[in-house]
């Protein structure tokens, strides 16, 4: 007996897939400037704060590639994408540190 007696016919078939490829979930915000106020090293995520006085979450996850969470201080300029969500509130993605003039 084939599986098709047993299950139906068509029921339990893959969904056919169009022929586009998905987009993967790469989102996007608007390039901007701020300083770190907090960072909790044990959880993770910090805080940066923006020239209009609004702190921004950002999370370990969502360096820059290259960067590293531990280098970061209370204090530094960091360049970083800030994506404003609805339900979540805004948030920064790419952050990476400011490179010291000097």
């Amino acid at each position: 007996m084939s599986a098709e007696y047993f299950y139906g016919t068509g029921r339990n078939r893959a969904p056919k897939r169009s022929g586009k490829p998905s987009r993967p979930n790469d989102p996007r915000g608007k390039p901007t400037t701020g300083r770190i106020t907090k960072i909790m090293v044990g959880q993770g995520h910090g805080f940066i704060c923006l020239r209009d006085d609004r702190e921004i979450y950002f999370h370990r996850g969502d360096l820059q590639e290259g960067a590293a969470f531990n280098d970061l201080q209370v204090g530094d300029t960091v360049t970083f994408e800030l994506l404003e969500d609805s339900v979540s509130g805004a948030r920064a993605l790419r952050v990476t540190r400011e490179k010291k003039r000097g």
